[in-house]
């Protein structure tokens, strides 16, 4: 069983910054792959940004399109701490993120904004 609790949301002014971590309670060495995703109210959850484990993929990290560039995940040598530093946001970037991850089998349902754990969330509001 994994919990995960994220901090660090909060509200910015169009081209600031904000750092979100996601504290991992639990064994994550055999997950397929973590990360963050963030909802809309009204509309699907998306993922943001995302590590893969499973696959001989290593830790291979991928965003999407566009936060890429501007967003970097990070995850402590621990692995007990997931990170999120957002950089240039703007208000399209305005959403409740939540860290997720998945079990030990493909495929990572993390980078389509799934992922069978869940934290409950961080509301991160960009006004322009």
């Amino acid at each position: 069983q994994i919990q995960l609790a994220e901090s660090g949301g909060g509200s910015v002014q169009a081209g600031g910054s904000l750092k979100l971590s996601c504290v991992i309670i639990g064994d994550i060495s055999d997950s397929y792959c973590i990360g963050w995703i963030r909802q809309v109210p009204g509309k699907d959850r998306e993922g943001v940004a995302t590590i893969y484990f499973g696959g001989g993929q290593n830790g291979q990290k991928r965003y999407r399109e566009d936060v890429r560039g501007r967003f970097t995940i990070s995850l402590d040598n621990d692995k007990n701490t997931l990170s999120l530093q957002m950089n240039n946001l703007t208000a399209e970037d305005t959403a409740m993120y939540s860290c997720a991850a998945d079990g030990s089998l493909p495929p990572c349902t993390v980078h389509a904004g799934g992922g069978e754990y869940r934290g409950q969330g961080t509301q991160v509001t960009v006004s322009s």
